[in-house]
């Protein structure tokens, strides 16, 4: 298997490889792009958006700077908000679905490595997907790591560090970030 072919399957790869680092490289090309549109010129960051993205659905908004890995493996459902300093380290797929709002400075990333140090010498990656369900809000600062799901109708609270699956109607908080309490859904009568 090629090293790409490793990564799409779920299996360690070797991040600087060249098919992996041209995926990069583009990457780099169409945030320096989408990062240099007028802030206020929304149809052409929303034009270029559908050009960088797996998919893109109405209503979306993704504030400066905005930084990826592929662009591709983002697929994005209607009514978003990305707000300042989004980060999404989409080596595998992230999901995102309708009614979403992000804060300031959060990262997801799809990409681990190694804890052994042979592993991090030899460059080597390991991605899980993320997903990302419908309504719901993360805070500021919030950091979501490789392979979770975040149910419907989350919130998570500014700062936290999302390692494991959330629930639906769930808000979660804290390093790592655990249930705090559960919320009301009042679109589903």
């Amino acid at each position: 298997m090629t090293e790409l072919e490793k990564l799409r399957a779920g299996l360690e790869y070797c991040y600087d490889d060249s098919e992996v680092e041209q995926l990069k490289e583009n990457a780099i090309v169409l945030s320096k792009e989408y990062n240099s549109i007028d802030d206020t010129d929304y149809k052409k960051q929303y034009e270029t958006l559908k050009k960088i993205l797996g998919k893109v659905g109405e209503k979306v908004w993704i504030g400066k700077t905005f930084n990826f890995d592929n662009g591709k493996n983002i697929y994005i459902g209607n009514n978003f908000t990305g707000n300042y300093n989004l980060t999404i380290l989409d080596i595998r797929e992230v999901y995102i679905g309708d009614n979403v709002m992000i804060g300031p400075n959060t990262l997801i990333t799809t990409v681990n490595h190694p804890l052994t140090p042979m592993g991090r010498r030899q460059h080597l990656g390991i991605a899980k997907p993320v997903t990302i369900g419908n309504d719901v809000w993360i805070g500021g600062n919030v950091t979501i790591l490789p392979g979770v799901k975040i149910g419907n109708n989350v919130v998570v609270a500014a700062g936290a560090v999302v390692t494991h699956d959330v629930p639906d109607n769930t808000l979660v908080g804290g390093v790592p970030a655990k249930p705090i309490k559960t919320i009301e859904n009042d679109v589903e009568q």
